[in-house]
């Protein structure tokens, strides 16, 4: 592992990727300027592939190209929870922040910084809000502030905030000796996303280093997480192959040759991603109290985690045949033609009762089809800025991307964080949605549970789509601001 100043310097096992990979095809940018929504990565190309995964002029499935390098680095804050240091905190971060923004784009051909706050934050450092403004009475306090999440208070009867504490599921399970699921306290997370390793270094030197015109002194650094996603798109092998075999992964022969994840399915679909700005907090009408004028509007919640994927489980015992690994990732009843290369399926969407119907019929369920009725609207809906979403609108972004971290490529506490240096197939989950409630749902129906039903089938079972190749070990809830916020925010409100 090496000390922080090492690991912040070197990529390690990631250093191969921008000598083996060709940068995926991007429109020029005309110099937009950056949006407000920082979850949303600017000028992501759309492209047809076909049943390989491989752009064609007969594809058929759009499916979005994500940056090729993803990095997260999560912190604990080195400043005194006083007014003044936390206000001069907010310039320092924003200064370097704009100062990258002027030398990289937030694009993928530049590289995009999404900043988001943990409760701990809240908790911590923005008690009371000493200030009147517009959108708070001076003396409201924590959790007062947070963006209210209307439907989920009104469903259980109390308040409840779109921000939550991260939570464990039926199916969580670490691999053995690991210890419970790790709920983090970290108060903030920065990801950079590029298809450039050299610019995400300068990102996070600019951010996390200890020079006069950097604001690494702001933070104390508890893990750098790094990974990729993609770069088979283009018929090239992609990185998922490419470096589970150069790694030595076991399973890593099995993996398709063009596979965007190691799993060998294409996750960006963009059927199966937030269109536009709908996992804003405020865009669905009566989800939250962030319309019209809410501090947080723009903003988004986001859920972050890392799971060890068990590849020789997946290909070769539980779901060895092509047929099997479909099912299992979609539903059960479908008899796909087999493909060579990444698998892109359109997924078939499922009503709860069809999956209820299915596990009745095959005693199983899939992945992608367990949870199609519960992270997408279930009526035609007019967005608060007019737009139009059918039923079947998917409501989160997935950010996800594979990993060979083990589980982080730096952490500062590698005893409870089970640190090892060999290499190991995993994944870093990130999903936006305008509410933490959303996402539990989603999670939940994953395993089987609905509110008004558990199906049953054991949440590790083979027969419940893909849980039983998958070993979780941290999770952690974020908020993230609209970029006028996203130094520090709320502090200009604390005297």
């Amino acid at each position: 592992m090496g000390t922080f100043g090492a690991a912040l310097a070197s990529a390690g096992i990631y250093e191969m990727i921008d000598s083996i990979a060709k940068p995926p095809e991007r429109a020029a940018n005309v110099g937009s300027p950056p949006i407000q929504e920082q979850y949303i990565l600017q000028n992501e190309q759309v492209v047809m592939v076909n049943g390989s995964g491989v752009k064609s002029g007969n594809g058929t499935i759009a499916v979005r190209v994500p940056a090729l390098h993803d990095h997260v680095i999560t912190a604990r804050l080195n400043v005194p929870a006083n007014a003044k240091a936390l206000q001069e905190a907010q310039h320092h971060l924003e200064s370097a922040l704009l100062d990258l923004e002027r030398q990289f784009p937030p694009t993928p051909t530049g590289v995009a910084s999404t900043v988001a706050w943990g409760l701990p934050y809240f908790h911590h450092y923005i008690p009371t809000l000493g200030k009147t403004s517009d959108f708070f009475k001076a003396g409201t306090s924590y959790p007062a502030y947070l963006p209210f999440d209307l439907m989920a208070s009104k469903t259980e009867g109390r308040t409840v905030y779109a921000l939550q504490e991260a939570r464990t599921f039926p199916s969580d399970q670490p691999p053995l000796g690991f210890g419970p699921v790790r709920l983090e306290q970290n108060d903030v997370a920065v990801l950079l996303r590029s298809d450039s390793l050299a610019n995400i270094k300068a990102a996070q030197n600019a951010l996390f280093g200890l020079g006069s015109n950097q604001a690494g002194s702001l933070f104390k650094v508890t893990s750098i997480r790094q990974g990729f996603s993609g770069g088979g798109f283009y018929g090239q092998q992609g990185l998922p192959s490419k470096l589970a075999l150069a790694h030595n992964i076991p399973g890593a022969q099995s993996i398709p040759r063009q596979a965007q994840g190691f799993l060998g399915f294409a996750t960006t679909l963009d059927s199966n991603m937030g269109p536009g700005n709908i996992a804003n907090l405020e865009t669905l009408p009566g989800l939250t109290d962030q319309w019209p004028n809410g501090y947080f509007k723009q903003g988004t919640t986001m859920h972050l985690s890392h799971l060890f994927q068990d590849l020789v489980t997946w290909y070769e015992q539980n779901f060895p045949q092509y047929a099997d690994r479909v099912q299992a990732m979609l539903h059960p009843g479908l008899s796909p033609t087999p493909a060579p290369g990444t698998l892109a399926l359109q997924p078939p969407g499922q009503s709860e009762a069809e999956v209820a119907q299915g596990v009745q019929r095959y005693h199983a369920y899939g992945h992608t089809g367990s949870m199609s009725q519960v992270d997408s609207t279930t009526s035609p809906t007019t967005s608060n800025y007019g737009k139009a979403y059918p039923t079947g609108t998917t409501i989160p972004v997935r950010g996800d991307f594979d990993t060979l971290d083990n589980p982080f490529h730096y952490t500062s506490d590698p005893t409870a964080d089970h640190y090892s240096k060999n290499p190991a197939a995993g994944l870093h989950f990130i999903s936006f949605q305008p509410t933490i409630a959303i996402f539990n749902r989603v999670r939940l129906s994953m395993d089987g549970h609905y509110p008004d039903r558990t199906l049953p089938i054991a949440p590790r079972s083979p027969h419940a789509g893909i849980n039983s190749v998958l070993h979780t070990t941290h999770r952690q809830n974020y908020l993230v601001p609209p970029r006028r916020h996203r130094s520090f925010p709320l502090a200009e409100f604390l005297v």
